[in-house]
């Protein structure tokens, strides 16, 4: 059954998925948890150093533990972490707990938004454009499969996606509505 009024953003590194989870919870009246900082609350260790000890597969099962937790609050905005996918329990949790929005954006625009940013594991590699591009490759199809709403970032400052999001978000209950009194 999924949980009254929850929001879960999902995306690559870079999509916006904090930014804009932010300004929704505020305008929403919900409260807004990352994922990612969650894990490091809990176990008073950045997430670069996570990779370093327990390796990708390590930290993906701390995630699985926290969005396993997250998923049953109410009214909650959640911004996943990029890989958070992955795992066929996430996704099975995110879609029954809440609603489910894509935030795409292209390679450039990633590359763009991260660059500069020395917390992210999966980049520090001689070539990010490729890995941003292989990870997309194998991500977007998952995160469209999780969506209930796919929302493209480019062209959109932090404040004109919550607005965006806002209008779908008011159109698709809208017609969850329809659907049910039609059935």
């Amino acid at each position: 059954m999924k949980m009254a009024g929850n929001i879960f953003l999902v995306g690559m590194m870079g999509a916006g998925k904090t930014s804009v989870g932010r300004v929704l919870a505020k305008r929403l009246h919900h409260e807004f948890v990352d994922s990612d900082h969650e894990i490091e609350a809990r176990t008073g260790v950045r997430i670069p150093t996570i990779f370093e000890i327990e390796g990708e597969a390590g930290f993906r099962v701390r995630e699985q533990e926290v969005i396993a937790d997250l998923v049953t609050h109410t009214r909650i905005i959640l911004a996943t972490g990029g890989g958070a996918v992955l795992k066929a329990e996430n996704r099975a949790a995110l879609r029954m707990h809440g609603t489910v929005i894509y935030l795409s954006a292209s390679v450039d625009d990633l590359l763009e938004r991260t660059q500069h940013d020395k917390n992210r594991p999966l980049l520090r590699t001689e070539n990010p454009r490729a890995k941003l591009s292989t990870l997309l490759a194998e991500r977007d199809p998952l995160y469209r499969e999780v969506a209930d709403l796919i929302i493209d970032t480019a062209h959109h400052n932090v404040h004109s996606l919550a607005t965006l999001i806002e209008r779908k978000l008011v159109r698709l209950v809208g017609k969850k509505r329809d659907d049910i009194s039609n059935a």
